[in-house]
């Protein structure tokens, strides 16, 4: 079976939809104006807490879920080396000096207005909340918990167990939930969270836990591949070595190919040597390269984000017609041999190696080639950064796919299936986690199972969010009947995966074959 599902610049892009502002809001913008709420901290008491008992690695990302006077989120900053992202729904809570920080050490601390009510736009291996949750209503309790278990993956909860002291202030109660230390372990373990640490004390409970733990690939399936370190140190040697670096381009009208591995790919062998024939440019990814040079289609551009040594057989031999895109972050092994009038560096992950860049290439001098954790997701912000509006997606499944082409099996009886996660031979992509995720749309028929590996959970995320924030910019045709082409055509928009309705995952073990029938 193929299909394909398009967006275009007509707006019919997947958008969260965001409900009425938060009553709350009001209430706590009136409280920081006081000195006398501001007073007090508990960022700042729990911060040295939450290092002591996560022990994060200098430069890891964290949130800080209801920053309040961002006092919190500094101190990690100067004690455990964190770059954090301050959450909070109103914008004068923060103090003047930490207000300062955000512009003079944007590499150091960030801050969003957001309702924890809502999806977040960030996401983060770490989390810190302190004293939050006992402040919002309960029958909200839960949709806040799961936002927050969402964006990060190992998060540090302080929740106050008692009334509020500060509420006279406004004549207003401000602890809504009170609830037992028990009632909050309750919630965590409710919702499969491995809870690794709690402590109850007078007036107080603390937790540390990690959400998915029936699944727990599906936490790791964001964390970087290789050591930051490494990756600041190929940054600073290739961009040394002298290659030129892309520049944004004035927009275009032509159409090209973004060719993916997935095992989709196969059945649009012929399609995809046709429209290169015709004139279409060929994009491929990673391995893409040499399954579609085997086939006759001599890619125009071959583009790698991947930061391990293993990438450099994506780029050898060099072909002396194609033009290489190589993240900046890659191994320099990836750019050995390669022609130097047809490679270019873009750079991914700039809060990485602003330094790096702005030391080589002069504050200003250097673009940032925004995106998700796949190279996909590097490639489309690039090529409209390049001008492309027209892009059709080949082999961008997200998901396991049979080699006839089927995407969903009944784990019953009819014998098994073999599940390919490429069409290719590629063993670093081999796992043992098959997590079936379900999509749903009103009044779109009946759900939808997908199987995937975590990291196609990601990829499919990111996607949303990404067709979300620029998807309005450029005309995309999604090949094939996978993930993403079914996310685009049933309208999904990305509060399906956030707030857990219409997508769900369930972490399962499978040995790679999945029973079932055609």
């Amino acid at each position: 079976m193929t299909a394909s599902a398009k967006i275009g610049l007509a707006g019919s892009t997947p958008l969260v939809r965001l409900g009425v502002g938060n009553p709350e809001a009001e209430k706590y913008g009136r409280l920081w104006a006081m000195p006398e709420y501001r007073q007090f901290s508990p960022g700042q008491t729990f911060a040295s807490v939450f290092l002591h008992i996560a022990r994060p690695s200098r430069g890891a990302a964290v949130i800080d879920f209801g920053c309040g006077t961002g006092r919190g989120a500094l101190m990690m900053s100067l004690l455990g080396g964190l770059r954090v992202t301050m959450v909070d729904f109103v914008r004068n809570c923060l103090d003047p000096e930490i207000q300062e920080a955000v512009i003079t050490q944007p590499h150091a601390l960030a801050f969003l207005k957001h309702d924890l009510e809502q999806p977040l736009p960030v996401a983060a291996q770490y989390g810190f909340c302190a004293d939050v949750m006992e402040h919002v209503p309960p029958e909200r309790v839960d949709r806040v918990l799961s936002n927050i278990l969402k964006a990060a993956q190992h998060v540090f909860f302080s929740i106050s167990t008692a009334d509020d002291r500060c509420g006279a202030l406004i004549g207003e109660v401000l602890h809504l939930t009170v609830r037992p230390h028990a009632w909050w372990l309750e919630k965590f373990q409710e919702r499969g969270c491995l809870v690794h640490w709690a402590r109850e004390e007078s007036g107080g409970s603390a937790f540390y836990v990690t959400a998915w733990a029936s699944g727990h690939d599906v936490v790791n399936s964001g964390v970087i591949n290789v050591e930051e370190s490494a990756m600041r140190e190929q940054a600073r040697q290739n961009v040394a070595a002298g290659w030129q670096q892309i520049h944004p381009a004035g927009t275009n009208d032509r159409e090209i190919m973004l060719i993916g591995g997935g095992p989709s790919l196969a059945q649009f062998a012929d399609e995809i040597k046709q429209r290169r024939a015709d004139g279409v440019h060929a994009v491929t990814f990673n391995g893409a390269y040499h399954w579609a040079q085997e086939r006759g289609v001599w890619p125009v551009n071959q583009m790698v984000v991947d930061a391990r040594a293993f990438n450099a057989r994506f780029t050898h031999p060099p072909d002396p017609a194609c033009m290489y895109f190589i993240a900046s972050i890659c191994h320099p092994s990836v750019l050995e041999g390669l022609p130097r009038d047809r490679t270019w560096l873009y750079h991914a992950m700039p809060g990485l190696i602003k330094d790096v860049l702005d030391e080589h290439y002069g504050a200003g001098g250097w673009h940032a080639v925004p995106g998700g954790s796949s190279v996909l997701l590097r490639a489309i912000p690039l090529f409209r950064m390049l001008g492309y509006r027209r892009m059709h997606l080949y082999g961008c499944d997200s998901c396991l796919v049979a080699a006839d082409g089927h995407t969903e099996y009944s784990r019953g009886a009819g014998g098994t299936a073999t599940m390919l996660h490429h069409a290719y031979a590629q063993p670093e992509n081999e796992s043992s986690l098959v997590i079936p995720v379900t999509v749903g749309a009103p009044g779109v028929g009946s759900d939808r199972i997908f199987w995937c590996h975590p990291w196609m959970i990601s990829q499919a995320q990111e996607f949303l969010y990404l067709i979300r924030t620029i998807g309005d910019t450029f005309e995309l045709e999604v090949h094939g009947d996978g993930l993403l082409a079914h996310l685009l055509r049933v309208g999904a928009d990305s509060a399906a995966i956030e707030e857990g309705g219409a997508v769900d995952f369930e972490g399962e073990k499978s040995d790679g074959a999945l029973a079932g029938s055609t």
